[in-house]
């Protein structure tokens, strides 16, 4: 019956969020950090993904929290950089599959082009205090997130729930991040990619 229900949840491959980790485990008392050793670039790559499988609920909220935070202090700005970093995706999708049309377009309005990209390098100069606000709002979590990564020791608990999901006993949406990563990149991102690869 046991062995049935984990076929039945690595068939079905539904998504199961992690349960959110107290203070104590992630940051106070319980929590152990080091420096990890830069020399071991494995076993500090090992650390990295384990905890961010093992704490991801905890690192969602968190850069919720600071994303929100940045937003607060500079709530203009951040408007204006989201804003502004959509246009400038929307704009570059557009170019990238609509390439030939636009050369087209240039050749047969040259004055048209030259006056559209100094309207585009001037929003950019314009909103360039407001799109640094809004890529600090997105790094300083993603920077908080790592650091607290790579210091944070695994304990037995985090170990124990990592093998868990590595063998697709509960699939998770770090877990899935990072097996998408490592079809697209080729690096084994996790150690238990090889034990995923013998039950397939």
């Amino acid at each position: 019956m046991g062995h049935s229900t984990i076929d039945k949840q690595i068939v079905n491959g539904e998504l199961e969020l992690p349960p959110l980790r107290s203070l104590n485990d992630f940051i106070l008392d319980s929590a152990r950090f080091q420096i990890p050793n830069l020399k071991d670039l494995d076993k500090w790559g090992n650390r990295v993904v384990n905890n961010l499988l093992y704490y991801q609920t905890n690192y969602f909220f968190t850069a919720v929290v600071i994303f929100v935070l940045v937003g607060l202090i500079h709530p203009g700005k951040m408007i204006v950089g989201m804003l502004a970093m959509a246009v400038i995706l929307l704009t570059f999708a557009y170019l990238s599959t609509e390439g030939r049309a636009v050369h087209n377009f240039k050749k047969r309005f040259p004055g048209t082009g030259i006056l559209l990209m100094l309207i585009a390098g001037c929003f950019l100069t314009y909103t360039l205090g407001s799109l640094l606000v809004f890529l600090v709002g997105i790094l300083l979590p993603f920077s908080v997130i790592f650091i607290h990564s790579s210091l944070r020791l695994r304990n037995m608990k985090n170990k124990i729930v990592n093998k868990i999901e590595g063998i697709g006993l509960k699939r998770t949406p770090m877990g899935v991040f990072l097996e998408q990563l490592e079809n697209i990149t080729g690096m084994a991102l996790r150690a238990q990619t090889s034990i995923i690869q013998k039950i397939q």
